[in-house]
């Protein structure tokens, strides 16, 4: 397996993990006789852990009722109907309605055409050290331009801003379409919004006409102790991008807005956005069955007691110079870039996985599942602490 993985299988980095899964339960992950703990949750995807039976059980009914029947928006399925309508049940009264896609990045290409479209301009505005995804699209939102520079040209007419300086907010202007934010930023190192800047950011965005697009893809569904990010802002965007927890552990994106906004795609010209298997029905019923657990169960609202836990207990650790953290999300920094790399080793043989972050390579991530119990929280506290203390 590992010769073909490394053979056939196209890789992203000259070093991944490269470990032989066999089995993946609740917070943890299984190869062979070694147990490990997820801190990373596939980068927030796996927010209800792994292998939960009610998303098993819906995958498996669905599948053995149809998969892909026809290009997405054709055909009226259950799972995509029943989905849409208890995920805007639970959304403000102006984000009313989903254009289901596959992915992040193509949700983020989606959205950017449709301010486009709603708005008739061509200007955007993204904030440097953001992350939007890695499509030619996406990656135009950039501030990296090392990582820019190999797929050039790119879109065009792309403002980068400083996120937290609410000076830089003149830059968007009667010629923007839009401006595109994560709430907090995932990817910097989680680096959450100073004092009222999102509002600014909102009334500035009203005064100029300028849509605003949160990239909720990494914060959403649970992630920073509320079911999505802007809520705990008090901001409300324009449109909404999701994806990674959205499909419960299956490939799912969607742009939400009003239906008034979306019905945009259906003219001038029609088809303005068409996916094959966006909104795939297997894939949306495993979304349905996430969404209903999460709002059963405790884990959002318990995700910031449980956060804090960790961070006071890592905080006074000598190698810690600062911990950063939204709910369960959070970026525990170490000062320099070696030590965060020799950290994800060790972590690794004291039986945890964790990541780094693109562009703040002094920390390391800790985002375990929100079902994590607190004998699992004691468990991760143990094992990040043993390897601290090997740094």
């Amino acid at each position: 397996m590992r010769r073909t993985f490394f053979r056939h299988v196209g890789q992203t980095s000259p070093s991944p993990l490269a470990i032989e899964v066999d089995k993946a339960d609740g917070v943890f992950l299984y190869s062979g006789q070694k147990r490990y703990l997820d801190l990373v949750s596939g980068v927030c995807v796996s927010n209800i852990g792994h292998n939960n039976p009610e998303v098993v059980e819906a995958v498996r009914r669905q599948a053995g009722d149809y998969f892909h029947l026809m290009v997405y928006g054709e055909m009226i399925e259950a799972p995509q109907v029943l989905h849409a309508g208890l995920l805007t049940s639970i959304l403000p009264s102006q984000l009313d309605c989903i254009y289901y896609v596959n992915s992040g990045s193509e949700a983020v290409d989606a959205a950017l055409k449709l301010a486009k479209r709603l708005t008739g301009r061509r200007r955007m505005a993204s904030f440097i050290n953001c992350y939007h995804g890695s499509s030619h699209a996406s990656m135009s939102l950039m501030s990296d331009n090392a990582r820019k520079d190999a797929f050039r040209p790119l879109l065009p007419e792309v403002d980068l801003l400083h996120f937290n300086r609410v000076e830089d907010l003149v830059h968007i202007t009667e010629e923007t379409a839009c401006v595109i934010v994560e709430p907090v930023q995932g990817e910097a190192g989680v680096i959450l919004p100073a004092g009222n800047f999102l509002q600014e950011l909102r009334q500035r965005c009203d005064e100029t006409g300028a849509m605003l697009v949160f990239d909720e893809v990494q914060t959403g569904f649970g992630r920073t102790g509320r079911m999505f990010a802007f809520e705990k802002f008090g901001v409300v965007p324009d449109i909404l991008v999701l994806a990674k927890a959205l499909g419960g552990g299956m490939p799912l994106g969607g742009v939400v807005s009003s239906k008034q906004r979306l019905d945009a795609f259906t003219c001038d010209p029609v088809l303005g956005h068409i996916t094959t298997f966006g909104g795939h029905p297997v894939c949306c019923a495993a979304a349905l069955a996430s969404l209903k657990v999460l709002l059963r169960e405790n884990w959002v609202a318990g995700a910031d007691a449980k956060g804090e836990y960790i961070e006071n207990a890592l905080r006074s650790h000598p190698a810690v110079r600062e911990i950063r953290r939204a709910g369960l999300l959070m970026a525990v920094d170490l000062g320099n870039p070696e030590a965060a790399e020799k950290m994800l080793g060790l972590l690794l043989e004291e039986g945890a996985v964790s990541d780094y972050f693109l562009y703040n390579p002094t920390s390391f991530r800790v985002a375990p599942p929100l079902c994590i119990s607190q004998e699992e929280v004691d468990i991760a506290v143990d094992v990040v602490s043993r390897a601290l203390d090997r740094l």
